[in-house]
């Protein structure tokens, strides 16, 4: 079939936008590129490969999971239903988090990705300043397989540690970076994500803030005197993650940050450093 074929196709499952998102990765063309090559005759594998893309999404699948692919900070992460599918919100976690990095560390500091699922985040901190020495740690060795491959796929060299939070290390960090498990138990959950998404990367017990409270609890003997704690958090857990913090931890000064849309989606934890924003 021609590439204009398969996009009527596809239109006829999705919507136009999301058919070149799904050919264009499979042929490894852009949305715009495809455009110019409308006449061209795709093989009878990459055919198959989309006609099979497109019976999944339509089964409930998504898109990410049917391609194997997630476009996050411009890079190509492998995913399946192993990993969460890594979003737009924690593209800005990194990106702030680079920042502080670059401003206040040295440039070989240590970074700790605690629940770090397919990779995305300390992954991505390490491509952006290879300098970097980069642990990345989970539970699920399911995670971790995918981790793995994206490491392997992206060739960069970080340490992966199989562990419960902190239970497997054995070293001190200047940043510990976590997007943890913070849904609770009786939130509702949109069904695609919940019918598809690994659930151990999801709920974070009954309030959602068990994740953060075993972190904050523990997370001083892992660290440098002079240190970074930068959180992904619910849109509704501000105030409920401030306080953890006040609880456990002293002499320290907070940043929440808002994303894109205006919720507060990031909290930044400081120690022995002059903060300047």
């Amino acid at each position: 079939m021609k590439i204009k074929d398969l996009i009527d196709e596809g239109n006829k499952v999705l919507h136009k936008d999301q058919t070149k998102l799904v050919l264009g990765t499979i042929l490894n063309l852009n949305p715009l590129e495809l455009n110019f090559h409308l006449e061209d005759i795709v093989t009878a594998n990459l055919e198959n490969k989309f006609k099979r893309c497109l019976e999944n999404i339509k089964n409930g699948k998504p898109i990410q999971y049917a391609l194997n692919n997630v476009n996050f900070y411009g890079l190509d992460f492998y995913v399946d239903e192993r990993v969460l599918i890594p979003r737009f919100e924690t593209e800005e976690l990194v990106y702030n988090t680079s920042n502080y990095i670059r401003k206040y560390f040295d440039k070989n500091a240590k970074v700790l990705d605690l629940c770090c699922g397919s990779g995305s985040i300390g992954l991505t901190l390490k491509h952006l300043n290879n300098n970097l020495e980069v642990v990345l740690s989970d539970l699920s060795p399911y995670a971790l397989e995918v981790c793995d491959i994206n490491r392997n796929n992206l060739k960069l060299d970080v340490k992966i540690v199989e562990s419960d939070l902190f239970f497997n290390i054995d070293s001190k960090f200047d940043i510990i970076i976590s997007n943890p498990p913070y849904i609770a138990s009786s939130d509702i959950v949109d069904e695609v994500v919940k019918n598809n998404e690994p659930h151990m990367a999801l709920y974070g017990g009954e309030d959602g803030l068990e994740f953060y409270e075993r972190i904050i609890l523990q997370c001083e003997k892992y660290l440098n005197d002079k240190y970074l704690i930068a959180f992904e958090i619910g849109e509704s857990q501000k105030d409920k993650v401030l306080a953890l913090i006040n609880k456990y931890l002293k002499n320290i000064k907070v940043i929440t940050k808002s994303d894109m849309a205006g919720r507060d989606r990031m909290v930044f934890i400081f120690k022995n450093i002059d903060i300047s924003e």
